[in-house]
């Protein structure tokens, strides 16, 4: 490994983490625009006011033989094994560790991409709320998890401010019965309309338009759904239809074995468990279990099981979601204090976990 040039591309869960496992036993290079760690699960709270924890790369990879490239990838070279960047430099590889993600994905929705404001831009609608006068109300377009935290942590934030959920489907319909019921529970009592089935067609100034009538706001948050960064696929590895990469048993590009795709970007199915959701529970595992086979720590293939699903619904409740290793249901929740104490505890370790 010490003679191999590994390059990581993304500073994500799964990257960060890859990239950190790597650089125990040898050097790696770790490009990625950004000079802090984007926590992306804690969106919710910085879009409600609460302070950033984003915590500098340079503390993270404090340590470990990674040099931090500042730049963004603009392409990737797949015959000459080099990453193309915007400082218009050429990095080269032996193996490169993809890790770009996924980004907010608008769905062709007319007027969404110039009036709302995805999950990346949680920091200025922070900014809007606070500096609003009057609060006026809010649109949450999404009924993920993702979706419900904003909802519930903007009501319980802004307590004057009017806020609606707005789902094509049903509003964490995923869960349990007693799960969603939960979820119901608390949006009511934070006072939060929900509008379940209601697909978006048009998002405007005054609103949203949707398929069954106008929802009216004066500010509309985007959290409909997320989809791979393009990259891969403009640069010719095999991916879905999705546009996620397809990898074999040990996390490499079908078409290009010498590329690691890992995290959002990566369509992986582990025997037993499944097609892999894209989020933080799966990046991080995937980019660990990377860094550790280019460490020479492992050689088995990838392997993952599911335990858990959480969501915080403001300061003061959440959820708790047992669930079976194939991501399906189980009858159990842990609610209220409990379920936000465990959401919490889980979010708090993310960050140590990447070194």
């Amino acid at each position: 490994m010490t003679d191999q040039k590994i390059v990581v591309l993304g500073a994500g869960y799964a990257g960060l983490s890859a990239a950190t496992r790597a650089g125990k036993r040898g050097q790696v290079t770790l490009i990625a625009p950004e000079g802090r760690f984007l926590h992306r699960i804690r969106q919710h709270e910085t879009a409600a006011g609460h302070p950033e924890r984003r915590p500098a790369l340079a503390d993270l990879i404090r340590g470990r033989g990674v040099r931090h490239v500042r730049a963004r990838a603009t392409g990737l070279d797949l015959a000459a094994r080099t990453v193309r960047l915007d400082s218009r430099e050429a990095v080269p590889y032996d193996t490169l560790v993809y890790a770009l993600g996924s980004r907010t994905a608008w769905h062709g929705v007319t007027g969404a991409v110039e009036h709302a404001y995805p999950v990346e831009r949680a920091a200025e609608l922070g900014e809007r709320l606070r500096t609003a006068e009057p609060p006026g109300t809010v649109a949450v377009v999404g009924g993920g998890a993702t979706g419900i935290e904003l909802a519930t942590e903007l009501a319980e934030a802004h307590p004057r401010l009017r806020v609606r959920i707005v789902s094509t489907g049903l509003v964490g319909g995923w869960f349990s019965v007693k799960g969603r019921a939960h979820v119901l529970r608390v949006l009511e009592r934070l006072g939060v309309e929900v509008h379940e089935q209601t697909t978006v067609v048009g998002v405007d100034p005054d609103g949203l338009s949707t398929g069954r009538g106008r929802v009216p706001a004066d500010l509309v948050a985007w959290a409909a759904a997320m989809e791979p960064h393009p990259l891969a696929a403009e640069a010719g590895l095999t991916v879905t239809a999705g546009g996620r990469a397809v990898v074999d048993d040990h996390l490499r590009s079908v078409s290009h074995p010498e590329v690691y795709v890992v995290g959002d970007a990566a369509e992986v199915t582990v025997p037993g468990t499944g097609t892999l959701r894209m989020g933080c529970a799966t990046a991080l595992p995937m980019g660990t279990y990377v860094g550790r086979l280019l460490a020479g720590r492992t050689d088995r293939p990838f392997a993952f099981r599911y335990l858990v699903q959480c969501v915080s619904l403001g300061r003061r409740d959440g959820l708790l979601q047992l669930i079976h290793g194939d991501d399906s249901m189980r009858p159990i929740v842990f609610t209220g204090l409990a379920g936000r104490t465990a959401k919490a505890a889980i979010t708090g370790s993310v960050v140590s976990a990447l070194r």
